[in-house]
């Protein structure tokens, strides 16, 4: 690990001497954080969290250091950016409040469930280093747990609550609701560090998510009044 943070160090004085004169282009904030992001996680899935620095983060960016620190203040800000993107690929949320999907089509795509395999498995080798990086790090931990699975679970709870109000529901706990959706879905969608992926196959899996969301959707449907 020593080695290779040196080695990324070194290359970091590399680019800082190659990098051209003139007057830079100009980049927008919101492309410039983009930037950063794809750099940052590529160097925590490298050296990990303990090993990742604001200083190589730039380095990778060709940007300097005071241009990163104005748009994420510390290292911790940046991770916690990196988990709230990552939620956007665990949870299409929020929606368009107006929105009139059927209740199940909504959830099939609130949760994604038949993304391609290539996205599938970015999102699992993510859960897998974040997973590893929170036993050893507690900000880690901190971070994954409030930014991570209590505002996905809040936000969904919020859609629950929309779908009572219009009437689509009823259920008399929406917290309790979304935090079983969220087990049972994400139970069958990821397999754990350490777990055996005992699906025999990508469709079965898919069929299985399916049976969970029919089953939710089943138990919430508003009774009808004679």
């Amino acid at each position: 690990m020593k080695v290779l943070t040196e080695a990324m160090g070194k290359d970091a004085d590399q680019i800082a001497v190659r990098r051209p004169r003139g007057r830079p282009k100009t980049v927008s904030d919101d492309a410039r954080r983009a930037e950063i992001l794809n750099a940052a996680r590529a160097t925590f899935h490298v050296l990990g969290y303990g090993g990742t620095t604001m200083d190589l983060v730039a380095a990778r960016c060709r940007i300097s250091k005071q241009t990163l620190y104005r748009l994420f203040s510390s290292k911790v800000e940046l991770f916690m950016a990196i988990i709230a993107e990552h939620r956007a690929a665990m949870l299409a949320l929020p929606r368009d409040r107006e929105e009139n999907l059927p209740l199940t089509e909504a959830l099939e795509q609130i949760f994604m469930i038949d993304i391609d395999e290539a996205a599938e498995h970015d999102r699992e080798a993510f859960i897998h280093f974040v997973m590893g990086e929170a036993q050893r790090f507690p900000e880690v931990a901190a971070l994954l747990r409030t930014h991570g699975a209590e505002q996905s679970r809040k936000m969904l709870a919020d859609w629950l609550n929309l779908q009572q109000r219009r009437g689509l529901i009823e259920i008399a706990d929406a917290e309790s609701g979304a935090r079983m959706l969220m087990n049972m879905i994400f139970g069958a969608m990821i397999t754990l560090p350490g777990r055996t992926n005992d699906w025999p196959d990508r469709e079965t899996r898919l069929r299985h998510l399916r049976h969970c969301i029919a089953i939710f959707v089943a138990g919430v449907q508003p009774h009808r009044k004679n």
